[in-house]
């Protein structure tokens, strides 16, 4: 009797290790099945160049004034800038905003007194002035170059956001179309294609200011002007500006 209730357990035993065997490794197959599977990818890089027309030019006027009063030293300076305001606000195509205005004590070194001596008070107010006619910034030159405490610089033609933004965002979506093409490339020799787009990043770059510095007033109200050339009714003009997109993309292999 003990014998058979051994022989008994004995065979209990081992269905039940059995069963448990059992469904250890359904367990694990059906986690194998439901485990998602880690898609083959591809990482390329896809470009875009283009150009953007300059479509407006600027110029800074900046007021210097200097008098040992410093009231007098700043009502110099802002009578002058209402004069240049009162102008522009005349002209159709021009817009302007303040980009400095310090006034503080000047002083230059001595050299029979050895110390600094002062020199009065100095106000500085510039103004940018840009219009999309080239026309009108010669216009304002004009105007106002040779002017008593009045220094014009930093002519530039640039191309503006409203202009640029959807040539950028035109190129960007050739780029990506640049990238998914070369992607296929690389993948037809494995007998696979590009899919989906899993991830994208992107950096764009531009020359969008021409700059021109320290100019004669005359010479770039005539648009005689290094790096600029001259169409035959001698007025100033610009190369386009150069704009340039580069992404890096991922793509799943199919």
């Amino acid at each position: 009797m003990k014998i058979m209730k051994t022989v008994k357990l004995t065979v209990l035993g081992v269905w039940g290790l059995s069963i448990v065997g059992c469904g250890a490794i359904l367990m694990l197959l059906f986690n194998a099945i439901n485990q998602p599977s880690i898609p083959r990818t591809i990482a390329v890089r896809g470009e875009c160049l283009t150009t953007a027309p300059r479509d407006k030019t600027a110029i800074t006027l900046r007021v210097t004034t200097l008098d040992k009063s410093a009231a007098r030293s700043m009502k110099m300076a802002t009578e002058q800038v209402a004069k240049i305001t009162d102008f522009v606000r005349g002209l159709d195509d021009a817009e302007m905003q303040t980009t400095q205005f310090n006034s503080y004590e000047k002083t230059e070194w001595n050299h029979e007194k050895q110390k600094s001596v002062s020199m009065g008070i100095e106000t500085t107010i510039a103004v940018e002035i840009s219009a999309k006619n080239v026309e009108t910034i010669e216009t304002i030159l004009n105007e106002f170059a040779g002017n008593e405490n009045v220094f014009s610089e930093n002519l530039r033609m640039y191309t503006s956001a409203e202009v640029l933004k959807p040539i950028m965002e035109k190129c960007l979506g050739v780029a990506v179309e640049n990238a998914r093409v070369r992607a296929n490339a690389l993948a037809v020799g494995d007998h696979k294609r590009a899919g989906r787009m899993l991830s994208v990043s992107y950096e764009s770059a531009t020359n969008n200011t021409s700059m021109y510095k320290n100019i004669a007033p005359r010479m770039m109200a005539m648009g005689a002007v290094a790096e600029s050339a001259m169409d035959v009714g001698g007025s100033l003009v610009s190369k386009d500006t150069d704009v340039s997109v580069s992404v890096s993309a991922t793509f799943e292999i199919r």
